[in-house]
Parts: structure tokens; sequence; C-alpha cells
């Protein structure tokens, strides 16, 4: 079972080397997002999975952590390491972590 964790342990996490993926679908990530997060919307999951790496942990997000949790189940049956942020970018922001807004470069 996937591990779920607070916003401040994810980051503690992403600066140790694991990747940030967002998995809400694109008009969501544009209007907010966390700088360094890849998208690959929930609707697209399956099909991308492969594009994780497989020898780095995987923390994913989405609005308030249901869709996460969902994309963390399917990618760890797939062998994968990920966790899910509780609470999503919702959290993270609450937290006083960074969030950029307005369309991303991605």
């Amino acid at each position: 079972m996937f591990d779920r964790i607070t916003p401040e342990e994810a980051q503690t996490r992403l600066q140790h080397g694991a990747v940030l993926v967002d998995v809400r679908e694109r008009d969501e990530f544009d209007a907010a997002r966390v700088a360094f997060a890849t998208l690959i919307p929930l609707s697209e999951f399956a099909a991308r999975v492969t594009e994780l790496p497989k020898d780095k942990e995987i923390v994913l997000i989405c609005a308030g952590g249901v869709r996460s949790a969902r994309a963390a189940e399917y990618a760890e049956s797939q062998g994968y390491t990920v966790t899910n942020l509780e609470g999503g970018i919702n959290a993270w922001a609450a937290a006083g972590l960074p969030v950029e807004t307005g369309a991303s470069h991605e």
C-alpha cells in the first residue's frame, strides 16, 4: 500500500530526489500548480504511466487527494514506488508552500 504524506513531507521527499506528478486536468494545472510538477492527467494516466521513472519515488498530487490516490493505486500495481500527497494542491497551498498561477509552459 502506498504512503499518504503531508505537504511538508512531500516537499522533503522532493528535495531528496522524488518526482512530483500532477494528475489534474490541463485547465486545473494552468490555473495553479507546483512549479516543478509534471502533468499527466488522470484521464491519460494508464496510457502514460511508462513515462514515470522506475528508479525514483513518485509523489502524486491532484486538487484534494482523491484522483492522485487512484493514480497511486494503479502506478503501484505497475511496480512504481509512489506516495499520495494528502489534500492535494489545496493542502500544499494551505501549508504556505509555493504555487504558480497562469498558463504553464510545459
